[in-house]
């Protein structure tokens, strides 16, 4: 076999490189991050590892591709209008906001912008967890319009994550009334745990539920709370030192269920 082409490609931001015949048609592609040829002939194995030999940064497995996990075939099955993994931080939020921006001579900013600001503050943080196992999925849907701002799955379990934008103001968690600057109490807590107890009864699994605080000036928890964690955005990558709980194969295997909006329909 002669004419063999290598073609960069990026596939979920990592880098794959395509050994491709003169008509486009791929034969091979190598994986560099899990140092892995995967060849759809081993007829071609000589060809293609001496298309590819400048490229090599080190020892190989090279052999066929391996067989799709259970949670990769459900992932593929799904209907992209199904798919949750896909949605920004804040998804929700930019969509209302592209429909409707608002009066732009507002003398106060919008709400609705300070609680896209917390959202993607706090989802960039997760979504930077994904090194370490970690998979985050934003603007979960409800029945009823209501909405999981992030749900976080790794191995230290699942977490159902609801923000708060606080920027430069002191707040005070006393349960379950969450206190911000000099405005009213509000009862909080009761959403996030609420939340949290939606998302278990739809994935058959325990969720902790967590209060994400977006830039604040202080924090103050008087007193122990029940189940719930209060972090701020600063704190979320702690969660990548939690671990022992969830396998990797239970971790795909709960995002594959979690990220199909049909397993929401119904809490």
């Amino acid at each position: 076999m002669t004419g063999l082409r290598v073609v960069p490609s990026w596939r979920h931001g990592q880098e794959r490189l395509y050994v491709c015949l003169t008509d486009g048609r791929n034969v091979a592609w190598y994986d560099r991050e899990a140092a892995r040829v995967n060849l759809l002939s081993d007829e071609e194995r000589e060809e293609v590892l001496q298309a590819l030999g400048p490229f090599l940064t080190g020892p190989v497995t090279v052999g066929p591709p391996p067989v799709p996990t259970p949670a990769e075939l459900a992932r593929l099955a799904l209907h992209p209008d199904d798919d949750l993994a896909p949605n920004r931080p804040g998804e929700a939020l930019l969509i209302a906001l592209d429909r409707e921006p608002g009066p732009p001579h507002r003398l106060r900013p919008d709400p609705r912008r300070r609680s896209l600001m917390a959202e993607q503050a706090v989802g960039e943080a997760l979504d930077r967890l994904d090194g370490a196992g970690w998979h985050a999925l934003h603007s979960v849907p409800l029945p009823g319009g209501d909405r999981i701002h992030h749900l976080a799955i790794g191995p230290g379990g699942l977490f159902a994550v609801h923000t708060l934008y606080a920027r430069k103001q002191r707040v005070t968690v006393a349960d379950p009334m969450v206190t911000l600057g000099r405005r009213e109490p509000q009862s909080l807590l009761r959403r996030v745990r609420a939340d949290a107890d939606r998302a278990s009864y739809a994935l058959t699994a325990e969720v902790h539920p967590v209060l994400a605080l977006a830039q604040p000036a202080d924090v103050s928890v008087p007193a122990p709370l029940r189940e719930v964690r209060v972090l701020k955005d600063t704190d979320i990558e702690g969660l990548a030192r939690l671990g022992g709980i969830l396998k990797p194969a239970d971790v795909e295997a709960l995002h594959a269920m979690a990220r199909d909006r049909q397993t929401w329909t119904r809490v």
